[in-house]
């Protein structure tokens, strides 16, 4: 099969003729109709995660149909429409005991833990837990966001920040999963102030809803913006870029008692103003993905319309064009696919 692999961090990545997986004993190979390219895929290709062992093909936002099942699968048969959460999660650990697959002990992660879906193919393990099937309605390039971002924005807000209709939800960085989380939020009620440097991630994010937005490039403290401009601060507020300034723009901006969400990666950490986060009773929040299980109540506002994770892509590439797309990854508004893997 075709597939995008890099043999060490940061190095060149190289579209190559490789060797398919195999299903395992409970898991699926899905063939592969669309795939996000994501910053946590620049991530594990930088070597901010030195345990993705090399060579490695990146890539873990998807949507296909499965190709083979293996022994033991009762779910799923070939041709079926799917996606999965970027956490595989074992099914039998006490997190996953608990209904907390997102944050399995023994998780395995396409693109991470083993070869991803930058490529034709992809294995999947444990596919009766973590295996989601696709309304007919969705296309597989719109599918292939709810398996990291709009699924990562959906906990994040929903479940996680625990937003209520009316509150003022604050989101700093407006790639991929900051977009999903201005639509997210949107369709939960909230009114949505949007912080980026990019004037056409900007422009995006008031399409999909946002009341307001910061320019961060022009405002000389955005915590202290976004105060005003929600009178008071905001009840929720996500860090979905994940660096040391947005993640403490993102706390400083909070009214008392609100709920500050962690979903960017901090490979470098971030120090914390913990006075401020005493001082107002402040909730710091980490969330990691969504867990097969809820998928339904996300499935169900995308079904109705009042999520539309098509309008998210703004590309869709062959696997040629992945290379370029994931060392330029945030430069352009929207999400990229790769829909087309043949050559």
């Amino acid at each position: 099969m075709r597939a995008l692999v890099f043999t060490r961090y940061g190095g060149p990545l190289t579209v190559l003729d490789v060797p398919p997986p195999a299903a395992p004993p409970g898991g699926v190979v899905v063939r592969v109709g669309a795939t996000g390219v994501c910053r946590s895929d620049w991530h594990a290709w930088q070597g901010h995660d030195t345990s993705v062992a090399l060579p490695h093909v990146p890539g873990h936002e998807l949507a296909g149909t499965v190709e083979t099942v293996g022994e033991g699968v009762r779910r799923w048969r070939t041709g079926d429409r799917v996606t999965a959460p970027f956490v595989c999660a074992c099914g039998t650990c006490p997190p996953c005991a608990a209904g907390e697959q997102q944050v399995c002990a023994r998780q395995s992660q396409p693109g991470f833990t083993h070869w991803g879906s930058f490529a034709e193919l992809v294995m999947l393990e444990h596919a009766d837990v973590n295996l989601v099937g696709l309304p007919p309605q969705l296309s597989l390039a719109a599918a292939a966001s709810l398996g990291c971002r709009t699924a990562t924005s959906f906990r994040a807000v929903v479940q996680v920040g625990r937003v209520r209709p009316g509150e003022w939800v604050a989101v700093h960085g407006c790639g991929g999963v900051g977009l999903a989380a201005v639509q997210v939020a949107v369709a939960a009620g909230a009114r949505v102030a949007a912080v980026d440097i990019s004037p056409g991630a900007l422009a995006l994010a008031q399409q999909l809803g946002a009341e307001v937005v910061v320019d961060a490039r022009l405002t000389d403290d955005v915590a202290e913006a976004l105060v005003h401009l929600t009178g008071g601060g905001a009840h929720v507020s996500l860090d979905a870029f994940g660096s040391a300034s947005t993640c403490q723009a993102s706390v400083r901006c909070l009214r008392v008692r609100g709920r500050h969400v962690q979903v960017g990666l901090l490979p470098d950490g971030a120090h914390l103003p913990m006075d401020v986060v005493v001082a107002r009773e402040l909730a710091v929040l980490g969330s990691h993905g969504l867990a097969a299980h809820a998928y339904p109540g996300l499935l169900a506002l995308v079904v109705g319309g009042r999520l539309r994770p098509e309008l998210l892509v703004t590309r869709e590439l062959d696997l040629s064009d992945a290379a370029d797309a994931l060392a330029r990854v945030g430069e352009a508004p929207g999400i990229a696919v790769i829909t087309s893997f043949a050559g």
